[in-house]
């Protein structure tokens, strides 16, 4: 392989790790504000979790650009709703956070399925 190939690799490597980081940090912002400012927070932890999915999709130019910030997201979620053996949790179990979690399900989804944008000639 030319070094070529192998730097477009490892950029695409970085840009992944990345997108899972900003994933999991989104989550987490988005769990704490979801709630806090109901339906406010709902509406802007949503758009959070929208902006890196589709920012994933125009970054890296594949599905897999929404998938990892996504698995990011998703992983993040789970481990939040688990809670603490104390009792305490980030999810007290409402139906905003059913929305919050369903919801960014359905916009990874359809940011995954969004069809491709032809590039502009140079």
């Amino acid at each position: 392989m030319n070094g070529r190939v192998d730097g477009r690799v490892n950029g695409r490597v970085v840009w992944y790790v990345f997108l899972f980081a900003l994933g999991v940090l989104v989550a987490a912002a988005g769990s704490l504000v979801q709630n806090a400012w109901f339906p406010g927070g709902l509406l802007l932890a949503l758009l959070g979790a929208a902006g890196v999915f589709y920012g994933g999709l125009r970054a890296t130019e594949t599905q897999l650009g929404v998938m990892v910030p996504g698995a990011g997201w998703l992983l993040t979620i789970v481990l939040l709703s688990f809670g603490r053996p104390e009792g305490d949790g980030v999810f007290g179990g409402g139906l905003a956070e059913m929305i919050y979690l369903l919801g960014g399900m359905a916009i990874a989804v359809m940011c995954a399925t969004m069809v491709k944008l032809p590039r502009p000639a140079p």
